[in-house]
């Protein structure tokens, strides 16, 4: 009986993420962003590929990235699964070995779990109760990466604002531009982390000698985000043409003020229709039975005596 009931819990969550997974590949989510940085990368890694190509050796980790790269279509996977770690704030040097790891540990430790549930089942459970462990453990993972990525791009983007106005005041002071974002990082590291980070990022790779340009598009490809690409662009042709940068992070911020304010009221405004759906599936059938149920009984009872009576 438990290993019948786990069957039915493990099916359900399959295919809810099945529904969510499908969800999302079809939803129309469109990003000129995305699209232009992926241009330009598959660009740059196919000019770059013999000289990126993983080797064998230099540890444990690196010799079991190798060994997935060896797969067929093991490499773009590792590549595409260490962007999304970038973009959700994870960068150590072996998260994405232990990301590997931690997966293929899910996946058997699912395959396994299944395999104990139905041992005394016939073996047409048997192969469901594998494809489900099998898809479930392939999808949860990356559906909560999913998620990291998406919480980590709406803090960045939740802290842009203010943290743009800080900018254009500390640069009022006639400091230089490193030194601005290294105090607006010191500044923010306890309220906005996530973003002063990436500014404390950005100052560290101009100070080791990389070109600030190069810097501030390694910043948009590690988040991935629009507003931080226009903010770079801003940065790097105020460089470029020597004009005042304060003033015009000044109308910037008020621009971020602006979209913040239409995604609240679009939110409002969606909320109306998803309540619609709640409160016709749960609200007024027991508004209805509170309402017409006594009336109802009522009615009987006389109609009954009524017809008693005669």
């Amino acid at each position: 009986m438990p290993g019948a009931i786990a069957f039915f819990v493990l099916m359900f969550a399959t295919i809810a993420a099945i529904a969510w997974s499908g969800w999302q590949l079809f939803a129309v989510q469109e990003n000129p962003l995305d699209d232009r940085l992926d241009e330009l990368q598959a660009n740059a890694i196919g000019n770059q590929q013999r000289r990126t190509r993983r080797r064998a050796g230099g540890g444990l980790l690196n010799s079991l990235l190798y060994l997935i790269s060896l797969v067929p279509g093991g490499d773009e996977w590792l590549r595409d699964t260490e962007r999304e770690l970038q973009q959700a704030g994870i960068r150590s040097r072996s998260v994405i070995a232990l990301y590997s790891i931690g997966n293929v540990a899910f996946l058997i430790f699912c395959v396994a779990g299944m395999l104990y549930l139905q041992r005394d089942n016939p073996l047409s459970s048997k192969i469901g109760g594998l494809a489900a462990a099998l898809i479930l453990g392939w999808l949860l993972p990356r559906q909560i990466l999913y998620r990291l990525v998406k919480r980590y791009k709406r803090r960045l983007q939740e802290a842009l604002p203010d943290t743009v106005d800080m900018l254009g005041i500390v640069l009022g002071t006639g400091l230089a531009l490193d030194q601005a974002l290294l105090r607006v990082s010191e500044e923010l590291q306890h309220i906005y982390p996530e973003l002063a980070g990436e500014f404390y990022t950005v100052v560290m790779q101009v100070k080791a000698g990389q070109e600030r340009s190069k810097a501030f598009n390694a910043l948009v490809r590690r988040t991935g985000i629009e507003d931080i690409k226009g903010l770079s662009t801003m940065i790097v042709q105020s460089e470029k043409f020597g004009t005042s940068l304060a003033q015009g992070l000044k109308v910037f911020a008020e621009g971020l003020r602006m979209k913040r304010r239409f995604i609240a009221e679009e939110a409002v405004g969606k909320a109306g229709i998803k309540m619609t759906f709640a409160v016709v599936l749960f609200i007024l059938p027991a508004l209805f039975v509170v309402a017409l149920v006594p009336g109802v009984l009522s009615a009987l009872r006389d109609l009954r005596g009524g017809l008693g009576s005669r």
